[in-house]
């Protein structure tokens, strides 16, 4: 069992501990288009994002899957220049973001020509089995995402299509959900699809406090990510101490096995830097990739969480994902 990462395949067991959903650079759809004051500066850059790889690997996390949709920045070869300078093993995605936050149109028009389905499997298959626009790099995850009310009909484009990529290839699938809503949907939609829920990990699903919606969405046999350590209080998210309530609820009930950690960090931001308002930086201040293991894990320790639990959903989980 191999893990395709953006330097080539690595052996699952190779993987160590992992963080299957952060974001090396990202940029939300318009970025590209402020040039004149924010353009891309590649070496500040580089240098931001191998200092912040370093540090997560002097800390003993091995491997992290980049989760940014294509038009959100994802730039594979980027990475490859992040994992040959460093050492740390790095997934790349293919797909696109929710309907709320992406960039919609060009799909939205070839589907009002066409058949985009069958453009975005395409694109997707491609993009897992060949490479991306001629680096030669493969998508190691399929990344789909849905709104808060509902999984719309342009979202569900992606996830048929990711679904069916995935029954053909065996590739993971992992998934946005939006401020705690979706979860249970997205999980019945994509295993009535087809797709194989042990190579399924529902996103952002620590947006939501009340276990019955994890129950809900666990009794489809995929996995779940509280992926969104360290944001607290913005975009719908809860506290810290919310999450860990939870998250200690569903390890006493046996589900370790089907538990991810990470934090949905940005190391870099594309476009000009980002403004941060007095008032926002209570709710960022842990949002970094070193927090699950300076912060967290020593938490889960004082509750009784036990090394195997950890190990579990540090390693042996997302080696059984993504490998």
């Amino acid at each position: 069992m191999t893990a395709q990462t953006v330097t080539g395949p690595v052996a699952a067991t190779e993987l160590g501990m992992t963080l299957p959903h952060e974001h090396v650079i990202f940029g939300y759809p318009g970025y590209a288009g402020d040039v004149t004051l924010g353009g891309f500066d590649h070496a500040a850059a580089l240098a931001a994002c191998t200092e912040t790889a370093r540090a997560l690997l002097s800390r003993g996390i091995r491997t992290v899957v980049d989760a940014t949709p294509n038009e959100c920045g994802r730039n594979p070869a980027f990475l490859r220049e992040v994992s040959e300078a460093t050492g740390l093993q790095i997934l790349c995605a293919t797909g696109f973001y929710y309907e709320g936050e992406g960039a919609t149109t060009y799909f939205k028009f070839r589907a009002s020509l066409g058949d985009a389905e069958s453009e975005i499997y395409e694109m997707m298959k491609t993009e897992v089995t060949q490479g991306i626009a001629g680096t030669g790099i493969r998508a190691g995850v399929i990344k789909l995402a849905s709104s808060r009310d509902a999984i719309t009909p342009y979202e569900q484009m992606f996830f048929r299509a990711g679904a069916r990529v995935q029954r053909e290839t065996g590739v993971p699938i992992i998934t946005h959900t939006q401020e705690g809503q979706q979860g249970p949907q997205q999980a019945e939609l994509l295993t009535s699809l087809g797709a194989d829920p042990e190579r399924v990990m529902i996103g952002h699903m620590d947006g939501n406090t009340d276990p019955a919606y994890h129950r809900a969405t666990l009794r489809y046999g995929v996995s779940i990510a509280f992926d969104r350590l360290g944001l607290q209080g913005l975009v719908g998210t809860p506290t810290d101490a919310e999450r860990l309530e939870v998250l200690t609820t569903l390890l006493a009930e046996g589900h370790a096995g089907r538990l991810l950690l990470s934090h949905d960090s940005i190391w870099h931001w594309l476009g000009r830097p980002l403004p941060m308002p007095e008032v926002i930086l209570p709710a960022v201040k842990d949002w970094h990739p070193l927090h699950l293991s300076a912060d967290i894990l020593p938490e889960l320790h004082r509750r009784g969480i036990t090394a195997e639990q950890i190990e579990q959903m540090t390693v042996g989980n997302p080696a059984r994902l993504f490998g």
